[in-house]
């Protein structure tokens, strides 16, 4: 039975895409079988692997409105032996649509139950917020994965999601873990950087992934090519990073 991954932190711009996008191809390449959703209206996740959002009619606002099965609104993508639930900016309107449904923060849950038996890892970008989008997610993954940007701001507003994940752990879904906290965007030059990855380490010791991604021009590029870093550049930092934290969750899952 595959495990569901969500990639969280309601800050904007510290590497969920990324990290979900790579995470999801370097998990492929090391031969386990990916479902990547994305949750993000913005659907970054989807025009990063390839696929055209203009054209996407199914996708995660159909299988939170329960109007298309996953298998529907699965797509092909430029990653091997990863699949795409894509998203489009109409994913803005769910969180207003839910409030009035009854269980509305099963519904990906849901959803997703037989979808796990055909994948080994399903991978959630969720939204940089703590919306209804975000708490669907987080209620329907098994663990979280947190990205912390190696910068100034980095651990603020880490504390209110921690907290948001131990009221869902209380109220809705008692078997989530954290699977780690994700330092992204190191610059080993700066000593500002250095501080963030010592002050993270010390205050959360085990909860932090050995990896640390390092800030790399070619995993800013990739997007735009509509390719994972594995498929663009495959012997660039940003291509080992995740190698490596792929590696790290399979052997942390395989205890």
């Amino acid at each position: 039975m595959g495990k569901i991954i969500a990639i969280a932190n309601q800050k904007g711009g510290v590497g969920k895409t990324t990290t979900s996008v790579n995470l999801a191809a370097s998990l492929g390449v090391l031969e386990k079988k990916v479902l990547l959703i994305d949750a993000d209206p913005q659907a970054n996740a989807t025009s990063g692997l390839g696929i055209d959002v203009e054209t996407v009619e199914l996708g995660t606002y159909q299988i939170l409105e329960h109007t298309a099965t996953p298998t529907e609104a699965v797509l092909k993508c430029t990653a091997p032996n990863v699949d795409v639930i894509p998203a489009h900016i109409d994913l803005v309107a769910i969180e207003i649509e839910l409030v009035d449904k009854e269980n509305r923060e099963y519904m990906l849950k849901k959803a997703l139950e037989a979808a796990k038996e055909e994948y080994d890892y399903i991978i959630i970008d969720c939204a940089p917020s703590l919306g209804l989008l975000t708490l669907n997610a987080l209620t329907a993954a098994d663990s979280v994965v947190i990205p912390i940007q190696c910068e100034y701001f980095a651990l603020e507003g880490l504390g209110k999601l921690l907290n948001t994940i131990k009221s869902i752990q209380k109220i809705h879904n008692p078997d989530l873990d954290i699977e780690g906290l994700l330092l992204t965007m190191y610059d080993s030059r700066l000593r500002l950087s250095n501080q963030v990855v010592e002050e993270v380490q010390k205050h959360f010791n085990d909860m932090v992934f050995d990896t640390v991604i390092q800030r790399n021009v070619k995993l800013s590029e990739a997007p735009s090519f509509g390719e994972s870093i594995i498929n663009y550049d495959a012997t660039s930092k940003g291509a080992v990073n995740y190698i490596h934290l792929a590696q790290e969750i399979i052997k942390k899952n395989s205890k």
